[in-house]
């Protein structure tokens, strides 16, 4: 294949109009104000790994609540990189997010405040391995992330209505859910599409998709891309994505010819922000906290500030998609 062609002229053409399309379909921009949903739910996923997902939800949770923003993370990827990067051991914790899916444990009670203000952690552990054999066989699975987040963060969007009889919605009134106000809740999902990252999809405001700018990666996103169509088409009509370049060498020739093509076939749907190669990153996580509180002589990183520029711009789309 020609590096000029990283990715195929058709495919690019064909993929700008979802890029376009998506811009359109930011969420609740076509709900009334009174249907509009709060917190935003942003799911980062990839079927892609080695690309800085887990990085990603680090580092865009850590520069959010830097700003001023409540935030929850949740870890949904057995591996559990995302508990580990903040500072906490799996094999210690009592309760995580296996106890909400499986044992209608919420979200409050599996909750852990980390050592950054206004950053909450849902670790996950181990038993998320049994995810992928027992959800599939549950009625209506696809959706139970999304209810548990209505029951428990959306209060004002399932009180604005009466909910049907039998809904789960309808049973948060009976069961009388504690509510969490965030402003953000930021999911981690598992480095391949099944039903956890379904379900993910499903409950999503926002897609990211994290990108090395490479052959491989850029390919990736042909699947990621169909993904998408299958769940606007089937459960989530509203869910808006974007992509982030991440691991960017400016100095590779190769990097900077995917990224230029990149942006020509996704267009507005490829975020201004990019994620360059750091060594901190690395640090941040075997210290525990994110890279904008890693204590660095001579101030912040470069990846500090690139993320927090990702966070400007999703608190920018946030206002305006509201």
């Amino acid at each position: 294949m020609n590096e000029k062609e990283i990715l195929n002229p058709g495919w690019a053409a064909q993929t700008a109009q979802e890029g376009h399309s998506a811009q359109q379909r930011s969420p609740a921009s076509s709900r009334p104000a009174s249907e509009r949903k709060d917190p935003l739910v942003i799911a980062i996923a990839n079927q892609k790994g080695g690309v800085a997902k887990t990085t990603t939800v680090v580092s865009l949770g850590g520069a959010l609540s830097n700003l001023g923003k409540e935030v929850l993370v949740i870890d949904l990827d057995a591996q559990a990189n995302l508990t580990l990067a903040l500072g906490k051991d799996p094999a210690r914790l009592r309760g995580a997010i296996t106890d909400v899916l499986f044992h209608s444990a919420t979200l409050l009670s599996v909750s852990r405040e980390t050592s950054i203000p206004g950053l909450d952690l849902v670790p996950s552990n181990s038993e998320m391995d049994l995810a992928e054999r027992f959800l599939p066989v549950r009625k209506d699975y696809e959706n139970i992330l999304q209810h548990i987040f209505n029951d428990e963060l959306r209060p004002q969007m399932i009180n604005s209505q009466q909910p049907p009889n039998g809904s789960r919605a309808s049973a948060s009134f009976e069961r009388n859910f504690p509510v969490i106000e965030y402003d953000y809740v930021i999911l981690d999902c598992p480095p391949f599409m099944g039903a956890v990252t379904l379900n993910a999809l499903v409950a999503a405001d926002l897609l990211i998709i994290p990108t090395q700018p490479e052959y491989f990666s850029a390919h990736a996103l042909r699947t990621m891309m169909a993904v998408i169509r299958q769940v606007r088409g089937q459960h989530n009509p509203q869910l808006a994505y974007r992509i982030l370049i991440t691991l960017f060498d400016k100095r590779n020739r190769i990097h900077r010819q995917v990224q230029e093509q990149i942006n020509q076939a996704f267009g507005v749907s490829v975020f201004d922000a990019v994620i360059g190669l750091d060594t901190k990153l690395r640090e941040s996580a075997i210290e525990g906290v994110p890279i904008s509180h890693l204590k660095i002589p001579g101030g912040s990183s470069r990846s500090a500030l690139q993320y927090e520029a990702l966070a400007q711009e999703i608190i920018r789309y946030d206002w305006q998609a509201h």
